[in-house]
Parts: C-alpha cells; structure tokens; sequence
C-alpha cells in the first residue's frame, strides 16, 4: 500500500454583524482525524481482497485541503503502474455537478433562468410528446435535479459517452420516451445532464469541455483533469477493469462526446480534493470575502435536497446501528440527512470499468473521496463505512452554531423576570401576541411549581441555538434541572412569541 499524511490547523469561521460567535470546530480536527487514518485504511484493504479491486485511490478533505492520501494496488495491470494520488480515473457520475457549477455561474451572470423551459436553449425539445396534454414544458431546474420526465438510464447512458452533438440532436427531434410527467418525480437521468451539457454551449459560446476547464478547473487549479482519455499520460492513467471468471478483464475507454459532461471526467486525487475542498468552502455561511468560481450561496444552494426520492426506514450503519434517513437530489448532487440529523451531500459515480464516490459531511467541515478502477465498485458503501468509523474513533463533532446577541439578551431577560412574573419587568421582552396567547397568572403558577421542586438555582446554563431566533437553556438547580425553550418574532429588535418550561429529572 501507497499512503501519505498530511495534518492541517484549523483557523475556524468567524462571523460579524448578527453572528459574532466562532461557528467553527475548536480543535485541531487534522490531528482528530489521524487516530482514525489506521482504521480507514484497513477497511479499504479489507474491501479491494473482497471484492477484487484491482486498483484504489482514497483521500480525507478538511479544512480545505487534502489531509490524507491512501492507495492499494494497480492503476495498470498490464504496465504494472502503482495506483496513487496522481493516477487519473474516470469518476463517472461524479462529474454531473460540473455541470450544476456551470449553470449556477450562468444564471447568476444573468444569462439564463433555471426555470427557463430547456426548448429556449434545445429547439428539438419544443415539439416533444408528453405523457399527458397538460404536461408543462421540461425546465433546467428540472433537468438538474432528474425531474424532467425521463426514464433511469443507466446502463445505457454509459455507453453514450462519444456521441456527438449531432446524433445527440438527432436523437431529440426524433423524440423521447418519457416515464413520468415533467415536475411529478424523481428518476436518474444521464440524457438530462448531456442536454445541460448542450445548454452550457449555447449560453457560453464555447463547448461545455472548454467551458468547465476554463472556468472551474483553472481556477481550482485542477490541472490534471481531463475529458479525452488519449490525452492523458498513459503512466498516470487508470485503466478500468471488470472480474470475471475469477479474472481481471480490461473494459475499452469510452471516448469524450456530448455525455461526457454526465459522466466522463477523468481527474485525480489530488485535483479532486480541491473540488472537494471548494464544496466544503459554502459551509457555514459567513461574512468575508468569496474565494471560489461559484458564490458560496450558489454552492449551498446546490447541496440542497431539491427532489426526494427515499425514506429508508431500514437503514443500518456499519456496526448495525439502526438509524432511519431520507435521501433527496439536488443540482447534480445526492443530499441525505439520517435520524440524528446529521446531513451528507455528494455522488457516486459508476461506468464499465471504474467504481466511485464523494461524500461530504457540511457541519462538520469533513469529506472523503475514492476512486477504484472496477466496474461499478461499491463506492458509496466503502465511503459510509469509513466516514462512520473516521468519525467514531477521531471524535470530531459538529460545528456549534453560535449564540446570537438577540438570543443571548432574551436569555438574561426571561432569567430575570423568573419564576415571579412581575409586571413591572415585562416590558420591551414580549411580541404583542404573547400575552394573548400566555395568561400572566398561569405563567407565575407553572413556573412557581417547577422553581419549588427543583430547588435553589445555582446555575445559568449556556444557550443552545437551534439558529439564530430559537434555542433553549438549562437553570441547575439542587433538586433538579429546569429547562426553558423560547423562540423569537422576526420584528427587529426580536421579541418572545413563544415560550416553555418543564421539569428534568431530579437529581
């Protein structure tokens, strides 16, 4: 096995204005990391001997930059090249969100509307036959987020690399089977993505190839990314393989066409870490200056779930742990959130020859990569396995979201006027609809009873935030803990419009 390490510092987020608070871990969460580096390298090993990866590249992402490298294996069988963090792979569907970028950096160029009907930009499609008469016209939006009425097409996506733009057309005004109505449901669709591939030429004037390398890999300083598998060094590329017959089979390279923008990207470790890196970037949102080719907001946007598509009540993590998630799509990229609310955004990526997945963990400021060179290696698997085990062993937590100075002060009012009530200090803390909806003597009752019992107060706890206008906090008392919830209007200055108290258990 090939690895390097890397180890980084954290310098954290800061807001001004409304956040003021440090929204950032408060660690060195490159050296957390590093306990669980041992551990993640023995899963991938443990992998690539069950399911015979001939070759496989993996990397951690945080704070910007790759902090770990590992490789197992060979990128070429034949020439007997060593798999590492310069072997170019084809990433398959990982490259759909190149595409997502190049629209986003359109529309907020003003050049195009994501709720444009894509006919604006592919006259083919104006004449289609729907499903039904009064089925709406297919948008960009849809296109993005695989609601475009399409059917799921892979495998036979994957063999449509190399066509060009003129079978691809042809293709269109000859017409297409749709399987659902535009806007109604979620499908995978290889064809939506080539036809943004299309709108990004007709908007920018320049082919959606040229388009990406100018405008997203330059500044990303990807420059060993390629689309034409010819022209990459035949040392750093990675050949795809299938197993069969207890055998190694090299699977042909599919050429640069009008699908590659679905599915064709040929990148490497090192390159992809820094798209990684850039997605990580949106995250949290912030005061300061904007670093990369697509606004953080638009970024954010993007890895947002836009389309459902799943509820797994079965699901299970690694060591067994059953924890239910909803999956969802957005711009070119998957979104999920399981039942402890943590979210995940990222792509696999699947063709003849090659197996692939990034994930990202946004509140954390964490990602992981992997490139295998199998056909349709299970990625995705691998990666949930070893993030979930990363995180297990290294301890990294969440980023805390910070306490605003409008919760802050609302927390020392109610403090103040608890648990009397008095009249005299109720001004200028309540929204107008508080006293309607909360009688005054009730409140002195409930709160008299619960102060009773849990005894001298000896102890203001810290407030947890759930955003910036709603959170709680703990009053420690001898006999027992008190807990008081509170949310906050959207006037300015914010004021209390609701409000609970409850007992905790004693002590």
């Amino acid at each position: 096995m090939i690895k390097s390490f890397s180890f980084l510092m954290l310098t954290g987020f800061f807001f001004s204005g409304n956040f003021t608070a440090a929204y950032g871990q408060q660690v060195e969460p490159g050296k957390q990391l590093a306990a669980g580096f041992p551990a993640v390298e023995k899963i991938f090993g443990d992998y690539a001997r069950q399911h015979h990866f001939p070759g496989a590249v993996f990397g951690i992402v945080a704070d910007g930059k790759l902090v770990y490298t590992g490789s197992i294996g060979m990128s070429n069988l034949e020439k007997k090249y060593p798999a590492n963090g310069q072997s170019a792979f084809r990433i398959a569907s990982m490259s759909k969100s190149f595409a997502s970028v190049a629209i986003l950096q359109l529309r907020d160029q003003g050049r195009l509307k994501l709720d444009d009907p894509a006919y604006l930009y592919i006259p083919e499609l104006k004449s289609q036959q729907y499903l039904t008469t009064d089925a709406p016209p297919i948008t960009i939006r849809q296109l993005l987020t695989h609601a475009a009425g399409f059917p799921e097409d892979n495998p036979w996506g994957d063999r449509q690399l190399g066509i060009s733009d003129e079978q691809m057309l042809s293709m269109f005004k000859k017409g297409i089977s749709f399987s659902t109505v535009p806007g109604t449901a979620y499908e995978y669709s290889n064809m939506g993505f080539a036809m943004l591939g299309y709108i990004i030429k007709k908007v920018s004037g320049a082919t959606y190839q040229e388009y990406i390398r100018k405008n997203i890999w330059q500044p990303l300083g990807m420059n060993h990314t390629y689309w034409e598998y010819t022209d990459v060094p035949e040392s750093r590329l990675a050949l795809g393989y299938r197993w069969l017959n207890n055998s190694w089979i090299k699977q042909p390279m599919e050429h640069d066409g009008a699908y590659g923008v679905m599915g064709g990207i040929i990148t490497t470790m090192d390159d992809y870490a820094k798209y990684v890196a850039f997605m990580l970037e949106a995250w949290p949102p912030r005061d300061g200056m904007e670093k990369g080719p697509l606004k953080r907001s638009s970024l954010r946007e993007m890895q947002q779930p836009w389309n459902f598509n799943n509820l797994n009540t079965n699901y299970k993590y690694p060591d067994g742990r059953s924890c239910p998630l909803v999956s969802a799509y957005g711009y070119g990229l998957r979104w999920t959130k399981d039942c402890t609310g943590r979210v995940s955004v990222g792509h696999s990526g699947g063709l003849p020859g090659f197996g692939s997945n990034w994930t990202i963990l946004p509140d954390y400021g964490i990602g992981i990569i992997s490139f295998i060179n199998l056909t349709y290696a299970p990625a995705t698997a691998l990666n949930n396995r070893a993030l979930d085990t990363l995180l297990k062993i290294s301890g990294v937590t969440p980023r805390k979201l910070p306490v605003s100075p409008i919760l802050k002060q609302r927390q020392q009012d109610l403090v103040k006027i608890l648990p009397d009530w008095k009249d005299e200090n109720l001004k200028g803390i309540f929204a107008e609809n508080f006293f309607l909806d909360y009688l005054v003597d009730s409140l002195r009752k409930e709160s008299g009873e619960i102060f009773k019992q849990a005894g001298k107060i000896i102890r203001v706890g810290e407030m947890r935030p759930e955003n910036n206008l709603r959170g709680s906090f703990l009053l420690n008392g001898e006999a027992a803990d008190i807990e008081i919830y509170f949310t906050l209007s959207p006037e300015i200055p914010a004021m209390v419009q609701e409000y609970h108290i409850r007992l905790l258990n004693g002590k």
